[in-house]
């Protein structure tokens, strides 16, 4: 009985995947410019002439990148984003992308790098109460959850604040909990260049606007794609609404903590008056500033196939008009991911890369390094909850389970997401 296509387009990403494994690191010219050439200033509105190439040449070139196949419908044609990519979650192939390397300012996108780095530091239920010093330092007019000082929230309580309400102040209380502001960033910039997201410069842990602070639509891509393998990311930014603490006051004698609703603001899981719910939707996160302009990247399932795409910086000024673009690019993957021709990929971490060479320290069932003790922190998370897809058993002994390691995390990444979304309660 022939394989199924999937099947079929799955064992030729294996052997593609498994063979460019090989090489460690990135050649010198598929690296991005050095951040301090970057835009400190609102970014132009012309792509650079020489962009990285991580994951394809393709992908470092300007303009619009796709290879459609027979029967694949043609893109959008009312897409003003200045960059933007289509890409399959689980195998990893870009279908489409725009201008994907091109270093802009990522707003609170930024925060999903932060949650990667972060959220697998602390257990949900611990407790920190706030000082002033934990909200020192927060941009003019952050945008704001409402923690108060003097006051105690769990881990959980914070991640909801930065999901749901992209909490500044949520940020700097984590980041407080992590050793400072500055820490914090040093472990940000660290991860992303495990992650390879090397047009990314991370100078806040919210994403406010910052000098040479960079990112770009490629590499959002790898956060989201990295963040989404642990269970608490999946939840956090894909819930829709939810409980906050208020601040304690006293009645009748005894102490009373109030609460309150917050709502995600992320458009594609609460519907608006100009857009509805996107069916399948399931996270991932949104920013808006006046450098960045609006930006998100969004994860979406439909019929078995988990689709990520980010938008950065749409040019048309219409109200929502991000989550409008994102939504047409959505229904375009959807329609074209089994016609489309791949024009790139997204490239597996250095530590998954490094646990696919000849005497590294896998075996099977902790294929991509999961196992590793080098291995990456998303890495490790998946092993410990189950979640990543990456210590599933290949079924296969000896150095070709070393060969296929990272391989095995292009094609096994596989989140529960169609259960998350049925579970998730709709406005």
């Amino acid at each position: 009985m022939p394989a199924p296509k999937k099947t079929v387009r799955r064992s030729l990403l294996v052997t593609s995947a498994a063979l460019s494994s090989l090489a460690l690191t990135a050649p010198v010219s598929f690296a991005a410019p050095s951040p301090s050439t970057s835009p400190s200033t609102s970014p132009s509105a012309t792509p650079p002439a020489k962009m990285s190439s991580v994951g394809g040449t393709r992908l470092g070139q300007a303009g619009t990148q796709v290879d459609l196949g027979s029967g694949a419908p043609v893109l959008p044609k009312d897409i003003t984003a200045r960059s933007w990519i289509v890409a399959d979650a689980e195998s990893g192939e870009v279908l489409a992308a725009h201008n994907a390397h091109w270093r802009l300012p990522p707003a609170s996108t930024m925060k999903m790098l932060f949650a990667d780095t972060v959220l697998p530091k602390f257990p949900k239920t611990e407790k920190h109460k706030v000082v002033p010093a934990d909200l020192a330092g927060m941009g003019a007019g952050s945008s704001m959850v409402g923690i108060k000082e003097g006051e105690t929230y769990t881990v959980r309580d914070l991640w909801l604040g930065v999901f749901l309400r992209s909490g500044n102040d949520a940020v700097h209380v984590l980041s407080a909990m992590n050793d400072g502001v500055d820490n914090t960033v040093k472990e940000m910039n660290e991860h992303a260049e495990e992650l390879q997201a090397l047009d990314t410069n991370v100078v806040t842990p919210d994403g406010y606007d910052a000098p040479k602070q960079v990112s770009s639509a490629y590499d959002l891509t790898l956060f989201a794609r990295s963040g989404l393998q642990k269970k608490d990311f999946r939840e956090y930014c894909s819930t829709v609404r939810a409980k906050f603490p208020g601040g304690t006051t006293k009645k009748k004698g005894k102490s009373v903590r109030d609460s309150f609703e917050i709502q995600n603001t992320n458009r594609l899981l609460t519907g608006d008056s100009d857009i509805s719910v996107y069916q399948g939707i399931a996270g991932v996160k949104n920013g808006n500033t006046t450098n960045a302009g609006a930006t998100f990247t969004g994860v979406a399932e439909r019929n078995g196939r988990v689709l990520l795409v980010t938008v950065m910086h749409p040019e048309k000024n219409e109200h929502n008009e991000i989550y409008k673009e994102t939504s047409k690019l959505f229904d375009w993957g959807f329609k074209a991911a089994d016609k489309a021709r791949s024009v790139g990929e997204l490239v597996p971490p250095r530590s998954a890369q490094a646990s696919a060479q000849p005497g590294a320290n896998a075996s099977p069932g902790e294929a991509g390094g999961a196992g590793n003790a080098s291995a990456s922190p998303a890495a490790n998370a998946s092993a410990r909850t189950g979640s990543g897809g990456i210590g599933v058993a290949l079924g296969i002994t000896g150095g070709l389970v070393v060969l296929l390691a990272a391989a095995a995390f292009l094609v096994n990444l596989r989140w529960p997401l169609p259960d998350l979304v049925r579970r998730r309660t709709r406005p």
